[in-house]
């Protein structure tokens, strides 16, 4: 959240595997005018998408990398208007999981852009769980 240039994606799980974002983007990230750029819209879906395997255990979340993303710009996302942004995870096996997240226009319901992805669990030895406030991993209050 302290990211001058960040996404300040405020994500909320609100089912098991199932995370929410609402979000209007900012101007400086349109391709072309009123339309948010591809490279930002793929951004968001691998933002999402990774987070719905983060799971609700606060004190042991998992963190993963993103393996594979394909992407479907379904329509133009606008600029300056309010999106919904949905996360949902997929399949799991060891250390390798599958999810799904979509743009919506958060007025008409419509789904703009879509993304699935393969996401791979972060190494344990890469860094210490124990050390998630110093490395800037933190929930914030509502």
């Amino acid at each position: 959240m302290e990211n001058p240039i960040g996404l300040h994606l405020h994500i909320y799980e609100t089912e098991p595997g199932v995370v929410e974002s609402q979000y209007t983007a900012p101007d400086h990230f349109q391709g072309y005018p009123g339309v948010l750029h591809g490279g930002m819209v793929a951004a968001i879906i691998d933002e999402i998408s990774g987070r719905a395997h983060m799971g609700s255990d606060l004190e042991n979340p998992r963190f993963m990398f993103t393996g594979k993303l394909e992407v479907k710009y379904r329509k133009n996302v606008p600029i300056g208007k309010l999106l919904k942004i949905i996360g949902k995870a997929g399949k799991s096996k060891g250390k390798i999981a599958e999810a799904w997240a979509g743009i919506y226009d958060a007025e008409t319901d419509e789904l703009l852009a879509e993304g699935t992805a393969m996401h791979i669990d972060v190494p344990e030895q890469q860094f210490d769980k124990t050390e998630l406030p110093k490395l800037g991993w933190r929930v914030y209050p509502e």
